[in-house]
């Protein structure tokens, strides 16, 4: 097996490096988010008209 040389290892540790930067930095941002408040968009099953009981078979 070929060893690499030291430009290979320069590209290589670069290219991971920057990716795991980058995916570390979008998770801390997406993760660092206020909460939402979803008790506003939640509705209890029969508060919703479907319309399929009007005219039952």
């Amino acid at each position: 097996m070929n060893d690499l040389n030291p430009a290979g290892w320069t590209v290589m540790i670069l290219s991971v490096g920057s990716v795991l930067t980058l995916v570390t930095y979008c998770l801390c941002r997406v993760l660092a988010l206020p909460p939402v408040e979803v008790e506003e968009h939640l509705k209890a099953p029969l508060d919703i008209d479907t319309r399929d009981t009007e005219d039952a078979d």
